[in-house]
């Protein structure tokens, strides 16, 4: 049975600040849980439904075994108590955050997913993206694109919110996300710097360079204008109809990922 104490501790991970003092996310559903375990990560409690066990133990001896010391049997109606979706999926995973690039794969994961296949270097570069749904897509995209790294400003939303965790379908496992002073990433990074600007060039005309870090600006206000100044390569996806709404950032981020990738 599970606890008023389990579920009030699972809910404060929540916010922020609860996520950032006990160094743990949540994550939900099986797929995004199995990601994240092939991944490496470190669970911390796993309440799950009998179905999700038996599932669990036809697939791997040794998976079964890595994880049985975390699992907390949970019903239906227990999870939809635990759980910040309004369908629960079986599963829901207290994990450890990541420290990136020292992250240790468990004892499961001694073949973690490689890398992408030799690509040239793309990098995305988040400035104040707020939207925890178009955070979370824009990983997915990253992923899609064979893209393995993030770097947001500190003010972009948190990439460990439930709401983005769930939305990146488990490609957050695979990508790393990095917070630092965009800035001053951006300004010592001997790499072209590409950003979407209204003032850009045609991205289907405009010779793009090779490798890049691509820019993408906040929902309302677009790249705000000290790292705009770092920008080597303004590029413009055009409007084929005059008045349509302008592009969700992550529709932008697909468009522009899309094509650098079709021309390398």
């Amino acid at each position: 049975m599970i606890s008023k104490n389990q579920i009030k501790f699972v809910k404060q991970l929540e916010m922020k600040k609860y996520r950032q003092r006990e160094g743990l996310f949540v994550a939900e559903g099986p797929k995004i849980v199995g990601d994240l375990l092939a991944e490496g990560f470190e669970p911390q409690a796993i309440f799950a439904t009998e179905e999700w066990m038996s599932n669990i133990a036809s697939q791997s001896t040794s998976l079964t075994s890595y994880v049985s010391p975390y699992v907390y049997p949970a019903s239906p109606d227990e999870l939809r108590k635990l759980s910040f979706l309004q369908h629960p999926q079986q599963v829901l995973s207290v994990f450890r955050l990541p420290s990136f690039f020292t992250l240790h794969p468990s004892p499961v994961a001694t073949h973690p997913s490689p890398p992408a296949p030799h690509l040239p270097r793309l990098e995305l570069a988040l400035d104040g993206i707020q939207d925890p749904g178009n955070l979370g897509t824009i990983i997915r995209i990253a992923d899609w694109f064979g893209i393995r790294r993030i770097f947001c400003s500190e003010d972009t939303a948190d990439a460990w919110n439930p709401k983005v965790v769930q939305a990146t379908m488990g490609s957050i496992a695979r990508v790393h996300i990095v917070y630092t002073d965009l800035k001053q990433y951006l300004s010592e990074a001997h790499i072209p710097i590409c950003g979407t600007l209204l003032d850009g060039k045609d991205i289907y005309r405009q010779e793009l360079p090779r490798e890049a870090i691509i820019v993408m600006g906040n929902e309302g206000n677009g790249i705000s204008p000290a790292v705009r100044q770092l920008v080597t390569h303004p590029l413009l996806i055009p409007q084929f109809r005059p008045g349509a709404e302008s592009l969700n950032v992550a529709i932008a981020t697909a468009i522009t990922c899309s094509e650098f990738r079709r021309r390398q």
